[in-house]
């Protein structure tokens, strides 16, 4: 059993070979990520050393405020795994250890590391490290409390899927945790407890059970038998840097963010009859309350069946496209 993303991509091409013009970083993401960094860090010290919230205020503005940006973080950097800020791999390295300055663990070099093995190996057993773990499925299931708590810990999850595929540190995993450990400590001394309490908060309300975290749910869990990847179509993706172009981004995957819209107006033929999402709200209330729904609801394929399918499209693909 193939993955569509492959075989669409050169389909496309076929029909609409300009779309390759598309491809190609977008500089005006590094003002993003200076800006996004610079009002992060000042919530930091406003809350640890002006405010001092108490429990409930420090809850309400985590959530609201820093885990919108915390999630928008995640969306930067994996812009910035496949270098679509600027032409260098270099220079999209050490802009990802800028985004991870707000983030308390050292997870930029990891994620672009293990993301890259999603693209190449998407939904082959043991190689995908997107995929749920067997005991995941086995645990949550349809149960609707279990699969609220999974969302809510899921941050945690991606800890221990990293663990379980783990591989040796890369030099710039390394580099990722001394930088980590350094704004840490400055973190700490500078903003105090409470403020790096703020910034540790944004980062598991963020990538929980937050709207900016939903497109999680939405990229590949199947909520229609038979497709395997979802877009996500809504007002959010203005904020959020068109992270719900997903069908998009796998068939196109070094199409900046600012420009994946244009590869539906160019080629709606091929995106107008797949299903998509319009609420990152119902995302997470329709995976939650559906019995059928759980980490179960992805596709799954052997490594000889992925390899196969591949050698097929090659070999049907047009020359000039090699």
């Amino acid at each position: 059993m193939d993955e569509p993303h492959f075989k669409r991509k050169f389909a496309i091409l076929k029909e609409h070979p300009e779309i390759r013009h598309l491809e190609g970083p977008d500089p005006w993401t590094k003002y993003i990520i200076f800006a996004s960094t610079f009002v992060q860090l000042s919530l930091s010290y406003f809350v640890g050393q002006v405010w001092k919230p108490s429990f409930i205020p420090m809850i309400l503005v985590t959530y609201c405020i820093g885990g919108t940006i915390t999630a928008l973080y995640g969306v930067i950097i994996h812009e910035l795994s496949h270098n679509l800020c600027s032409p260098s791999p270099f220079v999209n390295r050490l802009l990802a250890l800028v985004v991870n300055t707000c983030i308390p663990f050292p997870i930029a070099a990891s994620f672009r590391r293990y993301h890259l093995n999603h693209h190449a190996y998407m939904g082959v057993e043991n190689l995908d490290p997107d995929l749920p773990m067997a005991w995941e499925l086995k645990l949550i299931k349809g149960n609707t409390f279990m699969k609220m708590l999974w969302i809510f810990i899921y941050p945690v999850m991606y800890v221990v899927r990293g663990t379980v595929n783990f591989k040796p540190l890369s030099f710039w995993e390394i580099i990722n945790v001394i930088y980590t450990v350094i704004v840490d400590a400055l973190v700490l001394k500078f903003c105090g407890i409470q403020g790096f309490l703020y910034l540790f908060l944004s980062l598991w309300l963020g990538y929980g059970l937050h709207p900016g975290a939903a497109h999680f749910i939405q990229e590949h869990f199947t909520f229609d038998d038979g497709q395997e990847t979802y877009s996500y179509y809504g007002s959010l993706n203005k904020f959020y840097l068109n992270i719900g172009y997903h069908n998009e981004h796998h068939d196109f995957m070094h199409v900046a963010w600012s420009r994946l819209p244009e590869i539906k107006k160019i080629a709606p033929e091929f995106y107008n009859t797949l299903k998509y999402h319009t609420s990152y709200f119902f995302v997470h209330f329709d995976f939650i309350t559906e019995k059928i729904m759980g980490p179960q609801s992805r596709v799954q394929r052997s490594l000889d069946s992925h390899k196969a399918a591949r050698k097929l499209v090659m070999k049907d693909r047009p020359k000039k496209y090699e």
